[in-house]
C-alpha cells in the first residue's frame, strides 16, 4: 500500500493532469492490491487505502463530466473505489473506530501531503 500511496502523492503534486491510460493502470494496481492484501492490511495501511480510494473515486467522478469518450470506464471506476471505501470503512469501524475517528484520520493523512 505504501508505494501507491508515495506515487499518488507524486501526482497530488503534479501540475497537470495524467492520461488515461496511466490513471486507469494505478486504479488497476489498485484494486489488485486490495484484492491482495486487503484482509492483512493494518489499521494505518486501511487508512491510507481509504484516503486512496476516496481520492480516485472523485477524480474519476471529475473526468467523468470532462471526458465524454471514457466516461463509462471512469463510471466503473469509481462504483469499485465506493466499494472499497465502504469495505475498508466498515472494517475500520470493527477495528473500533467511530465515523468520526475515521474522516478525521483521513484528513490527517490529506493535511500531511
Amino acid at each position: 500500500m505504501e508505494k501507491l500511496f508515495d506515487k499518488l502523492k507524486e501526482y497530488l503534486h503534479m501540475d497537470t493532469e495524467i492520461s488515461f491510460e496511466e490513471f486507469t493502470e494505478y486504479y488497476r494496481n489498485l484494486i489488485a492490491e486490495l484484492n491482495q492484501t486487503f484482509n492483512d492490511l493494518d489499521k494505518d495501511n486501511r487508512l491510507k487505502a481509504l484516503y486512496i480510494c476516496s481520492i480516485v473515486q472523485s477524480n474519476a467522478d471529475a473526468r467523468t463530466k470532462t471526458n465524454k469518450s471514457n466516461a463509462k470506464v471512469y463510471k466503473k471506476i469509481s462504483a469499485k473505489c465506493a466499494f472499497w471505501a465502504d469495505a475498508i470503512k466498515f472494517h475500520l469501524g470493527k477495528d473500533g473506530l467511530s465515523a468520526e475517528e475515521i474522516e478525521k484520520a483521513t484528513e490527517e493523512i490529506n493535511n500531511s501531503i
